[in-house]
């Protein structure tokens, strides 16, 4: 398959190489191409710069916005949840219309430092990926895998034999279906795939994020995840 990938950071880089492996067609998309190879900054988290990732994985391509929505047959995104809409505005409503486009991001607000706290625009009476939803009405948007580390979202069996839980929501149950299909080839288990409802459930899932950094600030492990228990 096709995918593409919008955003370059080390979540879309663990995105692009697992998927790669898996034998999918991959392109990133950034907002300008020549000034991300020319970067030399290291990301946030200590990581080299992408310019020495994509040297290092040329089989992955790199576009713009919206050539990497145009490329893709599937299309994720994963940049920051303040700008995600500016982002896939660029990558274009033709580009992405009809398509399934999966919403991993998540709207946090950095700007009071660490732990970021929920952007109150994208909260509580609604979410980042219901306003996506409104702003893309022919794109089916699926939330899911947004309650984890990246590490953990395309390799479950990390932890645990992989036995916990990846949440899914979304209007369109084919879409849905198309994307836990999707969830089994990184090695998800139907069981541990809890499909919450439509796409207003990621209200709750995108709220889970400050307990999830309370956690990884008290163990500094971010290798852990969520289990529904009944």
């Amino acid at each position: 398959m096709k995918i593409g990938i919008i955003g370059t950071g080390s979540v879309g880089q663990t995105f692009a190489t697992r998927l790669v492996a898996l034998g999918h067609e991959v392109m990133m998309g950034t907002r300008n191409v020549a000034e991300k190879l020319a970067g030399q900054a290291k990301d946030g988290y200590g990581n080299p710069p992408f310019a020495a990732w994509h040297a290092a994985n040329k089989d992955i391509r790199l576009g713009t916005f919206a050539e990497a929505a145009a490329f893709g047959e599937l299309v994720l995104n994963v940049t920051q949840g303040a700008n995600s809409i500016n982002a896939l505005t660029l990558a274009g409503a033709n580009n992405l219309n009809g398509k399934i486009l999966v919403d991993i991001a998540n709207p946090l607000d950095f700007s009071h430092g660490m732990p970021p706290c929920l952007l109150p625009e994208f909260s509580n009476t609604t979410s980042l990926a219901e306003e996506i939803q409104k702003a893309f009405p022919g794109v089916k948007v699926v939330k899911t895998l947004n309650t984890m580390w990246a590490g953990l979202m395309v390799n479950p069996g990390m932890i645990g034999q992989g036995d916990h839980t990846a949440f899914i929501c979304g209007n369109d149950a084919d879409a849905k279906s198309r994307v836990k299909s999707w969830l089994r080839e990184f090695g998800w288990k139907d069981d541990n795939i809890l499909d919450l409802g439509d796409i207003t459930s990621a209200r709750g899932t995108e709220a889970v994020l400050p307990i999830w950094l309370r956690i990884w600030g008290a163990t500094q492990n971010g290798a852990f995840n969520f289990k529904v228990v009944s």
